[in-house]
């Protein structure tokens, strides 16, 4: 199934892959930009942290 990115919003999950020695986690999308989406990590030792994953680290939206 191909994510349409343009159709994330503000409060969707998405599993956000691992990278750099941190584990796949979930993530709650705050803003959606053109390249990114902005929020917050909700699991894992990222839990809290806020980031700005690029649409090429999200795997699929875990729950809209």
């Amino acid at each position: 199934m191909r994510i349409h990115y343009q159709d994330l919003k503000e409060g969707d999950i998405v599993v956000i892959a691992a990278f750099d020695g941190w584990p796949e986690h979930l993530f709650e999308v705050d803003q959606v930009f053109e390249d990114s989406v902005s929020g917050y990590s909700i699991t894992g030792p990222l839990a809290g942290v806020y980031g700005e994953p690029g649409f090429e680290m999200i795997l699929r939206v875990h729950a809209p």
